[in-house]
């Protein structure tokens, strides 16, 4: 049985997911993992670049907003975890790494913001 963080956090990337594919993207995989790391989404914008997504979700303002959530450490991890993946694949052209920020927010529709190139 999933806990109530789980079930927030797939919540949050169903959200994100759905973000992505408006937007065109084509989603590769979900919750890619690698030794340590785990990488929320991998999608592509197009036939030449490949998009690392980590997605934040908060419940409340008093946390500070979802995208000050990912720590320099987590961005290391994500991009090893990436790093591996790419090798992986074989892949040649370009990537990106962005953050998908989702405020859930009472008896109003989630805030969601999407930060492209967010780091690297």
């Amino acid at each position: 049985m999933k806990t109530s963080k789980q079930q927030k956090g797939a919540y949050g990337e169903s959200l994100a997911v759905r973000l992505l594919e408006q937007k065109g993207y084509e989603i590769v995989i979900r919750n890619y993992r690698y030794k340590k790391g785990e990488i929320d989404i991998i999608a592509k914008q197009d036939a030449k670049t490949l998009v690392f997504v980590e997605v934040k979700l908060r419940s409340y303002a008093a946390y500070g907003l979802p995208e000050e959530g990912v720590s320099e450490s987590q961005q290391n991890l994500i991009m090893t975890t990436a790093e591996y993946y790419i090798e992986h694949i074989n892949w040649e052209h370009d990537i990106r790494f962005d953050i998908i920020a989702i405020q859930l927010r009472q008896e109003l529709p989630p805030f969601i913001d999407h930060f492209e190139d967010a780091f690297y």
